[in-house]
């Protein structure tokens, strides 16, 4: 899974590790997830897929990114629930 990263690039620099980023279906969270992805981590792509203004839709960005990793060679879930809430899991 390349993703552009640069020199020095290790593909086992984050393996047997598991990275959770929050708003990761789109812009940084997203950057960070791919990049994580990257480096060998296994990635939980939580984003609970809200419109800008915090009302819902039917759009599941999680999902998207974790099947980018997934394509790309890497490992991920998508979780779209609420992380500041214990009923989450």
């Amino acid at each position: 899974m390349e993703n552009g990263v640069g020199p020095g690039y290790d593909r086992r620099m984050l393996e047997r590790q598991v990275a959770i980023v929050t708003g990761a279906g789109r812009g940084l969270g997203r950057a960070y997830a791919l990049r994580l992805a990257a480096y060998g981590a296994r990635v939980v792509v939580n984003d609970a897929g809200v419109a800008a203004d915090g009302g819902a839709t039917a759009e599941q960005p999680a999902a998207a990114v974790a099947a980018e990793i997934g394509a790309a060679g890497g490992a991920a879930v998508a979780h779209g629930g609420d992380v500041g809430e214990m009923a989450t899991g």
